[in-house]
Formats: C-alpha cells, sequence, structure tokens
C-alpha cells in the first residue's frame, strides 16, 4: 500500500498541494523556533539569554504543534472527503479498510517529509531573524550566534510525521466508519473543553493585579473556550440554521446547502472560532497590560519584555496559519463544487446567482465563526481587565475586533468568490461530464 500511496501521489499531485503547504509552513516554525533551543544551548550564553531562548522556543514551540495538527488535519479532512467515491471504489476492489488507512497515512507521510524537507532552508533564515528581534529588543545578548541544530532539525520533522500520521488517520477512519460511534467522543471532548476553559477564566480572579503570572490563565480559558465552540461546530452551525430567517433564491440556497453539508463546512468554522477566540484575547490583554505599566510609571522588565513578545509572536503564528488553513479549505471545498454549480446553471441558475449564494453560505460562516469567537475571548478578556484595572470591556478591545473581523471576513470571503468564480469559467455542460 505504501507504494500505491507514491503512485496516487504521483498521478495526482494537485489535489496533495494543501496538504504539503500546511506541512511546509508548520516544520518552518517548529524549526524556526526550536532552533533557539540549539542557540542557547551553546557554550558562552549568559543565562538571562538562555532562557529568553528558551522560554520562546517552549511556549510557540507548543502552539506550533497544535497548529500543524490542526492545519494538516484540515487539509487532510476534505482531501478524503473529496476522494469517497475513489476508496470505496477500492474497498469494493477487495481492499480493506485496513489497507485503506495504510495508503491514506502513507501519503501523509511522504507529503509531509516533503514539506519539512523544502522547510529547512526557510527555517535557518526564520531563526535568524527571529534572534535578531531578540538581540534588537535588549532580551539577547548581541554576542550570541544563532544555531540550527539537531533539536530544531529532529523536532520539525518528528512533529510534522506525527501530526500528518495522526490527522490522516483521524481522516481515513472518520470517512470509514458511522457518525454515531465518534460523536460521543467528540462531545465529551468539547465539554470537558468548555468546563476546563471556564475554570480557567475564572481562576483569574484568584490572582492580584501585579501578579507575573495574571495573564496566563485567562489566555488559556479563552484558548480552552474556543477549542470546545471548534469541537461543536457542526451542531453549532445547525442550531444557527435552524433559526436563519433568509428569503429570496441565493439566501434559501445557502441554507439548504449548509445543512446539507454541515461536516464539511465545519472546519472551516472551527477556523474562524479559534482565530477569533485566540487573536482578539491575546491582542486585547497585552493591549491592557501595556497601558496599565504605562500608566504606573514603571520600566517594563525583561520578563515583561519576553512575555510581550511571545504574545505577537504567538498571534502572527495563528494568523499565518489560520489564513493557510482558510484559504485551502474554502479553496478545496469550492472548488470540488465545480459539479454542482453546473447542475445549478443547468437548471436555469445565472452565474450571478450561483456567487450570490456562495458569499450567503461564506458569510453565514464568518458571523457565526466570530461571534463565537468573541464569546470565548470575552471569557478571558473581562476577567484580566477586572482584576488588573478594575474595569470591565476594554476600549483596546473594539479596535481588536475590528482588525479580526476583517482579516476573517476577507480571507473568507476573498477565497470563495474568487474560487467560485474561477469554477465558473468552465461551460455548465462540461462541468457536469468532466465532474461525473
Amino acid at each position: 500500500m505504501f507504494m500505491l500511496a507514491i503512485r496516487s501521489i504521483r498521478h495526482r499531485p494537485g489535489r496533495f498541494l494543501a496538504t504539503l503547504l500546511s506541512a511546509f509552513l508548520g516544520a518552518a516554525i517548529i524549526m524556526t523556533f526550536n532552533s533557539m533551543h540549539d542557540t542557547a544551548a551553546q557554550d558562552g550564553v549568559d543565562s538571562t539569554s538562555a532562557e529568553t531562548l528558551s522560554t520562546a522556543a517552549g511556549v510557540v514551540g507548543g502552539y506550533g504543534t497544535l497548529l500543524v495538527f490542526f492545519a494538516v488535519a484540515s487539509a487532510l479532512t476534505v482531501n478524503v472527503r473529496q476522494r469517497t467515491a475513489e476508496l470505496e471504489l477500492l474497498r469494493c476492489s477487495g481492499a480493506t479498510p485496513a489497507q485503506l488507512k495504510r495508503m491514506v497515512v502513507g501519503e501523509a507521510v511522504v507529503v509531509a517529509l516533503v514539506g519539512a524537507a523544502l522547510a529547512i532552508g526557510p527555517a535557518m533564515l526564520g531563526g535568524r531573524a527571529l534572534l535578531e528581534i531578540f538581540q534588537n529588543s535588549g532580551q539577547v545578548a548581541e554576542s550570541v550566534d544563532h544555531s540550527f541544530g539537531p533539536i530544531a532539525l529532529l523536532s520539525g520533522i518528528d512533529i510534522t510525521l506525527l501530526a500528518s500520521a495522526g490527522a490522516a488517520f483521524l481522516a481515513v477512519r472518520r470517512a470509514t466508519r458511522g457518525h454515531q460511534r465518534r460523536g460521543a467522543a467528540r462531545k465529551f471532548l468539547a465539554y470537558g473543553a468548555l468546563l476546563a476553559g471556564a475554570a480557567a477564566a475564572s481562576s483569574t480572579f484568584a490572582f492580584s493585579a501585579t501578579d507575573a503570572a495574571l495573564m496566563a490563565a485567562p489566555a488559556y480559558g479563552a484558548i480552552l473556550l474556543s477549542v470546545g465552540f471548534a469541537l461543536m461546530a457542526p451542531r453549532l452551525l445547525k442550531g444557527v440554521l435552524d433559526r436563519l430567517p433568509l428569503s429570496g433564491a441565493s439566501g434559501w440556497l445557502a441554507v439548504r446547502n449548509l445543512r446539507e453539508r454541515a461536516g464539511q463546512p465545519a472546519g472551516i468554522l472551527m477556523s474562524l472560532i479559534l482565530f477569533t477566540a485566540v487573536a482578539t484575547a491575546t491582542l486585547t490583554m497585552q493591549a491592557v497590560e501595556s497601558e496599565a505599566v504605562e500608566a504606573s510609571g514603571l520600566t517594563k522588565s525583561i520578563d515583561a519584555k519576553n512575555l510581550e513578545t511571545l504574545n505577537f509572536t504567538v498571534v502572527g503564528i495563528i494568523v499565518i496559519f489560520v489564513c493557510v488553513m482558510l484559504v485551502n479549505s474554502l479553496y478545496a471545498a469550492t472548488s470540488y463544487r465545480s459539479r454542482e454549480f453546473g447542475q445549478q446553471r443547468l437548471a436555469g441558475a445565472t452565474p450571478g446567482q450561483v456567487l450570490g449564494t456562495v458569499g450567503t453560505e461564506t458569510l453565514i460562516l464568518t458571523v457565526s465563526g466570530v461571534l463565537l469567537g468573541m464569546v470565548a475571548a470575552l471569557a478571558g478578556i473581562v476577567p484580566f481587565t477586572m482584576v488588573r484595572t478594575d474595569g470591565v470591556l476594554p476600549g483596546q478591545a473594539y479596535g481588536t475586533a475590528v482588525a479580526v473581523v476583517a482579516i476573517a471576513a476577507t480571507v473568507t470571503l476573498g477565497t470563495s468568490l474568487a474560487t467560485a468564480r474561477r469554477m465558473l469559467r468552465t461551460p455548465a455542460v462540461r462541468a457536469v461530464a468532466v465532474a461525473s
């Protein structure tokens, strides 16, 4: 089956482009930050510089691992769903579920290995640039030289391969098993994340305003709540659709399409929730913290500078990764609907009506994801602000929210409409015939 995986990649390499891009970016981020471990381990590095570098590698390395899994899982889930007919044909030809799993996992491992290998060069350049940022801010001594060693190389390759193999296994397992058997586990994890997030956010009130670890509890609370909402995305989306009073042909078709394909757009909704919650909560709390320090007239400590740098870096990584996840998922999901678009046009729909339906679908997903993400973010922002400044909702939250919504809307609507417009260039009869 491993040879079949190689043959499958050679036959249709385009279908694995999204997975390759996710693996490449994930490996590059992991290697870039874990090279700080190699740099800190060099002889002659002072303790302050070593602590800064190790903290950055540890914190962002953990986020990077989680994001790699989500990004690759998103790409592979779409890939496997689009190959349902192919996998079913292989089963009818005598292939067992175990053989299909080995084939799909083998494909993912090969693609991930290629992506990780391509990421080595950019990771070296990224590590040097990251070290310069720490040096320019005075957090690391100028005498420290960048080192790209075994920790960066092995962690990047190992984590990318493991995440890709695990995501592929789960994706093909979901495609070969019933919905009811996996629903209980997903519900258990979702409620567990929501309870843990609520507890973490509530524990913020146990800290003092000047406690160095004050931001950790609400930040983890917002993240866990967003993960809980993300895991419940299919159910939440169905609830939204049942209460959505849309009229007109485009609105009716949009709700109908989303209701019938609730499992597919749920992946897009998950990305939107995570992006909105983490970006809004982190940036807002960091702005509140910086303003509070400035108002007190104190100078930021090295630890405070480290935390600020890490916060902005983590948010930057999340923005890049989620944008890639959204673009990959939206492009794959929309381009896969070429036959559906052709059938609608043969039934009398104009290209404008098809685009209107796609735009309405995407707008529903965007608004739903942003609102749920904002709820998770506020669960962390409000307790932090109350403890740190005695306020409730900081003014910085509004500007951050506008920026986050603008990015989410631009990425989702732009990708969906651009891809749909491209699909509509194909004549309707040809689109139906080719897709069949």
